[in-house]
């Protein structure tokens, strides 16, 4: 089922996620609504807080070189925890809580992070370049953070006066 993302500056965006403690069929059908959202929203990642449900599980799935996303590929990720990370990345990000915005960000080029699948497994990953940014950019939403908040002084209020002046045009369309 697809279920609506929920969008800046909505209160619930800055919630810290919560453990989560079972494995089981409710979570599965969390994580098969997500992978569904965030397909059918054309994104690489989707954290649970985004759909407005406060638990400590994302998804990313990443485009092959045929910039197909496959399903075998999704990491489904749930109570992950960095355990290292190495050098740093500027990348452009974007993100479904914030549509229509992007803005580089400097994050850590490589991570080790460790986190559970579906059936409670433990997995530790390495990983770098655009599945690093992604992983970050996820887990930062489990801790109530938008990548905006990554942004430097000039550029967030940039971004504030943009995204007000978007709001009051869209109230005028409809």
């Amino acid at each position: 089922m697809i279920r609506e993302i929920i969008t800046y500056p909505d209160k619930r965006l800055y919630q810290q996620s919560k453990k989560v403690e079972n494995f089981d069929k409710e979570l599965h059908q969390l994580l098969d609504d997500m992978y569904e959202t965030m397909i059918a929203k054309n994104g690489i990642g989707l954290a649970a807080i985004q759909i407005a449900v406060p638990l400590n599980a994302l998804l990313i799935l990443l485009p092959d070189e045929n910039d197909e996303q496959k399903k075998e590929n999704l990491h489904e990720v749930i109570n992950p925890k960095i355990i290292e990370k190495k050098g740093s990345i500027v990348y452009q990000e974007g993100c479904l809580s914030v549509p229509d915005y992007y803005d580089d960000v400097k994050r850590a080029d490589w991570i080790a992070v460790e986190y559970f699948d579906r059936n409670g497994n433990k997995i530790v990953k390495e990983c770098n370049e655009l599945l690093a940014v992604a992983f970050q950019h996820e887990m930062d939403h489990l801790q109530g953070h938008l990548f905006i908040e990554r942004l430097s002084y000039l550029k967030r209020k940039k971004f504030e006066k943009e995204w007000k002046k978007k709001q009051r045009a869209k109230k005028k369309q409809s």
